[in-house]
């Protein structure tokens, strides 16, 4: 109880409140709440579902050279096929993005030696967005037969979760409510009002996890299948009852 008693004394005039009192009465955030009653904490998710309509697709070229030089240069020349089979797949310039450009040597280790340099390693990476999520299997496979031997995804997500979101919170809002109810029948209460409401989480339905896969193992003759599916969007609230 002693929040309880703070807070009373956050009541009086501060020039009747020592210095000390006065500095805890400027960053007291407790709610207010009356002296008596009985306050319960809840914890709920709410949740709705949606359609991903959004694909978001990394992808990129790795290869090796002698020199750096000679590296950089044929992994330009991979990744500008990349590029144009993009292009000619129908993806906007504006969609597409690039990840990671990177070169790293490459070595060799033999015991009680130092390495040795015996090589290059050359990446570049794009990522590609793209919000008709029929297309990904066609985008996949165009970018496999234009070379790129590195892909991650498609991740699928919601593009505008704010509507779901709203939905999901008015969901944990009735849930808290009626778990409230509940456990002030059991204890012969019943709510007198809501105190406070925290939001302690979300998910806006974005991507998961994506899976990575070599282009060896995508060059097929079919269209890669993507099936979309649902998507959950939650939010998590924390609501403190008055009870009476």
């Amino acid at each position: 109880m002693r929040h309880l008693v703070l807070l009373a004394a956050a009541a009086l005039p501060a020039a009747a409140l020592p210095a000390a009192a006065q500095a805890q009465q400027e960053i007291s955030v407790l709610p207010m709440v009356p002296a008596s009653g009985t306050l319960l904490d809840v914890t709920a998710e709410g949740r709705t579902t949606r359609v991903p309509d959004l694909a978001t697709i990394r992808a990129g070229v790795v290869n090796q050279g002698a020199d750096a030089a000679g590296a950089l240069a044929a992994n330009a020349t991979a990744m500008t096929r990349v590029l144009a089979g993009l292009k000619a797949a129908g993806i906007a310039q504006r969609d597409i993005a690039t990840a990671n450009v990177q070169l790293s040597p490459q070595y060799r280790y033999q015991e009680n030696q130092p390495p040795v340099i015996t090589g290059y390693q050359a990446t570049n990476s794009v990522t590609i967005r793209f919000r008709d999520i029929a297309r990904a299997g066609k985008v996949l496979d165009a970018l496999v037969a234009q070379g790129a031997n590195q892909i991650e995804g498609p991740n699928l997500s919601v593009g505008e979760p704010d509507a779901a979101l709203d939905e999901a919170r008015t969901d944990a809002v009735k849930r808290a409510r009626a778990r409230a109810d509940l456990y002030a029948r059991a204890a012969g209460l019943r709510v007198l009002r809501i105190v406070s409401i925290t939001e302690a989480g979300q998910d806006a339905g974005g991507p998961g996890q994506p899976p990575m896969l070599m282009a060896r193992a995508m060059a097929m003759k079919a269209d890669t299948p993507i099936v979309a599916g649902e998507k959950d969007i939650t939010a998590t609230l924390q609501v403190r009852f008055l009870l009476g």
